[in-house]
C-alpha cells in the first residue's frame, strides 16, 4: 500500500465535523456556519510578546478553564490528521502545534476547536452545518461561560476584549458563512457583489481565511462588528441572487461542464489545490443541479474538501498526487 493510501485511510478514520451533517439549512449553497472567538487572559502579555514559560502557564490556565467540559486536548497529531483539521477549518494552517506551551483542544462531535497561543491566548472557532449562525452561537457562548467561570479576560471599557492585533479587539469574534457562488462567479457577476458587501462593512475572504482567495467559488462571507441581523440580510440576499445566476445558466450547461471536469479528474497524475478546488466547485453545482452520472451528492463534495491537504506547498509534487488521486477515485466510483 503507498504512502498516499495510508494517509487517506488515517484521515478518513478521523471523526467528520459536525458542520458535516446531511441536515444542512440551504445547503445548495451555503457549506456552514462559524462563529470565531478571540480571548487574552489578564495579567499576560500577548503570546508574541511571552516567553517559554509564560506561554506554558497560559496553556496550563485555559485547560484548566476547560476541565468543567468534554473538551479534550489533542496530545499528538500526525501530518495526515493535521492536514484533515485544516480541512476541516477547525485548526488554522499556521497553528505552531508543536511549540512550546501551544495546545489544540476539540469536542467530541468536532463542532468547536480551541487553539490556544495562536496568535491571541484563545482561539476558538465553533462550526455548524448550513447556514444556522444561531446554533453555532449558543455552541461558543456555552463554552465561553464555563471558562469565564474560572479565567479573567483581558478587557478594557474603550476597547473591549484587548487583542494581540489592535484590528480584533472590541467584540472579539467575527461571525461568517462558507457560501457557494459559483453561479454569480461565473456569470461575472461576483466581484460586483462582494464590493457590494465591502460597502455595508460586511467582509468575504476565501476557503481558508483572508490569505486565501475565493478559488473554486469558495466565499466566507462575515462580520466583526454590527448587528447578526444585518449579515442574515446579506446572506438571504446572496442566496437568493446565486439561485438566480444557477437558473440563468441552466442545467444542460453544468452537465457539460461536470462530464468535462471528471474526464480531466481521471487523467490528471497531479492537482494543485487551485485546480482541485475548481474541479470541486464544478462537482459540487452538478449534485445540486443532479446532473447525470454525478454520483454524489453535495455534502459528499463538502466532505472531500477536508481531504485536499490545504497546508504546506500547494504546488508539492507528492501533495499534488495525492489530490490527483483522491479525488480519481471519487468520481470514477
Amino acid at each position: 500500500m503507498s504512502d498516499g493510501s495510508w494517509k487517506r485511510q488515517i484521515m478518513e478514520a478521523m471523526p467528520a465535523p459536525a458542520w458535516l451533517a446531511l441536515d444542512a439549512p440551504h445547503q445548495d449553497v451555503v457549506l456552514s456556519s462559524r462563529v470565531r472567538v478571540m480571548r487574552n487572559l489578564q495579567g499576560f502579555a500577548f503570546p508574541h510578546m511571552l516567553d517559554r514559560e509564560g506561554l506554558i502557564e497560559v496553556n496550563r490556565q485555559v485547560i484548566d478553564g476547560l476541565s468543567s467540559t468534554e473538551m479534550e486536548v489533542i496530545r499528538t497529531l500526525s501530518p495526515g490528521e493535521r492536514h484533515y483539521l485544516v480541512g476541516c477549518r477547525l485548526v488554522s494552517m499556521e497553528f505552531p502545534f508543536d511549540s512550546p506551551g501551544r495546545s489544540l483542544v476539540l469536542n467530541k462531535d468536532r463542532s468547536a476547536g480551541i487553539m490556544i497561543n495562536e496568535e491571541d491566548h484563545l482561539r476558538m472557532q465553533v462550526l455548524s452545518a448550513g447556514w444556522s449562525v444561531e446554533s453555532a452561537l449558543l455552541n461558543a457562548e456555552g463554552i465561553l461561560n464555563h471558562m469565564e467561570a474560572s479565567l479573567e479576560f483581558a478587557w478594557s471599557p474603550r476597547f473591549g476584549y484587548l487583542a494581540a492585533s489592535p484590528y480584533n479587539a472590541g467584540k472579539g469574534r467575527r461571525i461568517s458563512g462558507m457560501f457557494h457562488l459559483i453561479g454569480l462567479a461565473h456569470l461575472k457577476r461576483l466581484p460586483n457583489v462582494m464590493r457590494a458587501l465591502a460597502q455595508r462593512h460586511i467582509i468575504t475572504r476565501g476557503l481558508f481565511g483572508e490569505s486565501s482567495r475565493a478559488i473554486g467559488a469558495f466565499v466566507q462571507v462575515s462580520i466583526t462588528e454590527g448587528k447578526l441581523a444585518d449579515l442574515n440580510g446579506a446572506c438571504e440576499y446572496l442566496m437568493t441572487e446565486e439561485r438566480a445566476a444557477r437558473r440563468e445558466v441552466g442545467r444542460e450547461f453544468v452537465t457539460e461542464r461536470v462530464a468535462t471536469v471528471v474526464n480531466y479528474l481521471v487523467g490528471r497524475p497531479l492537482l494543485t489545490l487551485a485546480d482541485a478546488l475548481r474541479s470541486v466547485g464544478w462537482l459540487r453545482w452538478g449534485a445540486v443541479a443532479g446532473v447525470p452520472g454525478a454520483n454524489w451528492s453535495a455534502r459528499d463534495v463538502d466532505g472531500w474538501l477536508t481531504h485536499l491537504e490545504v497546508q504546506g506547498d500547494s504546488e508539492d509534487q507528492a501533495l499534488c498526487r495525492h489530490r490527483a488521486e483522491f479525488l480519481r477515485e471519487k468520481v470514477e466510483r
